[in-house]
């Protein structure tokens, strides 16, 4: 086999084998293919595409590159959860900690957020003393003791996926159907997930603009889940607009927090919340009820068990509990800025990759990998999509810590938020089978 024929056949819009996937992932992980042959193969994939076997052949490949992690040990359901990624989507912080309280484990490796979009590791290291880098041992053992943990990825996960992604953000093949799908199903296979529930995301802040390419990606996955012995369920959920009211690490963190404890939880974040983790009971084998399960999860708000798991987890990861018991201890920003609205009307757009934007030049996200963080600084919306606003009323509150930043964060963010005379509502959470 050459590297230089597979390139042509797949210019050609020619079908892969098996064999050649194999072959063209483990020389690019050992570094016998270097970086310029396999840009223009990830090219004429991005441009010819893949079809479901040969998808599914690169997502075997990506996770064979390196560990499988090995969860047998647990002797219960693994079920994993996965979103494509948004604004302000603190889903896990919540959800993880809720169905483990119903008796789901979880055993979760997440990502750190590059660019508009955050990660659900930098918000949980914004708990002081949170260690999100345990070993592999210990990960299972605190899944087995108190029924769940949440870590950063292990490096030797899926090793190919990694060096493929950040070639593929370099030569913008990024937002590709068959890529897209074998970057989350290969990393989902590695870390030992049995049984899956993915949150495909849809609109402006999303990867996918638009229902049809959602549901194409929804479709790939789930016939790839088919294809690999791993039972995988697909709900879309709007990324419009922001999920939920904050952007920014300890923000995020404390919605979190006060979600948990049925002190504000706002509509469109419960929507998904509650619709996956409907799915994660069913599938562990807790219930097949879907109404019922959410009633569980309700249940589990209002008695605070949910809340109680979460300070376990974070207690047992080294985290100081204290910050979360009360929320006056997180580190605020030092200035806070307000988006007034100039006229009478309802909310049409808050686009969320703007505004996701705006809080990563505040310090909130990282363009580079390298770039530090700031925890304290973001955005807390005060009103939503369809919201009433009066002249005068406050839209945006923005956290900042460099004043300079916050006039033309508020500036930027008075361009982008549209009213209007007519009401506008966002569509719940839809399953695809």
């Amino acid at each position: 086999m050459h590297i230089l024929e597979i390139i042509e056949k797949k210019r050609d819009k020619e079908k892969l084998s098996k064999e050649e996937i194999e072959f063209i992932i483990r020389g690019y992980t050992n570094g016998t293919i270097p970086d310029y042959q396999m840009s223009a193969l990830i090219m004429a994939i991005y441009l010819n595409g893949m079809d479901d076997e040969e998808t599914t052949n690169m997502t075997i490949a990506m996770a064979n590159s390196g560990e499988i992690l090995d969860l047998k040990e647990i002797d219960k359901t693994i079920v994993d959860k996965h979103s494509t990624g948004g604004v302000g989507d603190k889903v896990s912080l919540i959800l993880l900690p809720l169905v483990a309280s119903l008796g789901v484990p979880v055993a979760k490796m997440s990502g750190r957020g590059l660019g508009f979009t955050g990660g659900t590791v930098d918000k949980l290291e914004s708990i002081p003393g949170y260690n999100t880098e345990i070993s592999t041992e210990k990960f299972i053992d605190s899944v087995k003791k108190i029924g769940i943990s949440m870590i950063s990825q292990s490096m030797d996960l899926a090793p190919a996926d990694k060096k493929i992604y950040a070639l593929r953000d370099s030569i913008s093949c990024v937002e590709s159907i068959p890529l897209i799908a074998s970057s989350i199903m290969s990393k989902k296979i590695a870390s030992g997930a049995e049984k899956i529930v993915i949150d495909v995301t849809v609109g402006n802040g999303a990867f996918m603009k638009n229902v049809t390419d959602a549901e194409k990606l929804a479709k790939t996955m789930i016939n790839i889940g088919k294809l690999a012995n791993r039972e995988t369920i697909c709900i879309l959920t709007n990324m419009e607009e922001p999920l939920g009211y904050a952007v920014g690490n300890n923000l995020e963190v404390k919605e979190a927090v006060k979600f948990l404890k049925g002190e504000e939880i706002p509509k469109d974040l419960k929507d998904v919340v509650f619709e996956l983790g409907a799915y994660m009971i069913k599938l562990a084998g807790l219930g097949n009820d879907l109404e019922k399960n959410k009633e569980k999860l309700q249940e589990n708000i209002l008695n605070k068990k949910g809340y109680k798991k979460l300070l376990e987890m974070v207690k047992n990861q080294e985290g100081d509990i204290t910050y979360l018991e009360d929320l006056e201890k997180i580190p605020k920003a030092k200035f806070v800025g307000k988006v007034i609205s100039d006229k009478e009307g309802f909310i049409e757009k808050i686009p969320a990759k703007e505004v996701g934007k705006i809080a990563c030049y505040l310090g909130a996200g990282r363009e580079r990998k390298e770039d530090k963080i700031d925890n304290s600084v973001g955005v807390v919306l005060k009103k939503k999509i369809g919201s009433k606003v009066k002249k005068d009323e406050c839209i945006v509150e923005i956290f900042a810590n460099d004043e300079n930043k916050l006039k033309e964060a508020v500036e930027k963010m008075k361009e982008i938020i549209t009213v209007t005379d007519l009401q506008k509502s966002l569509k719940k959470p839809i399953k695809i089978s």
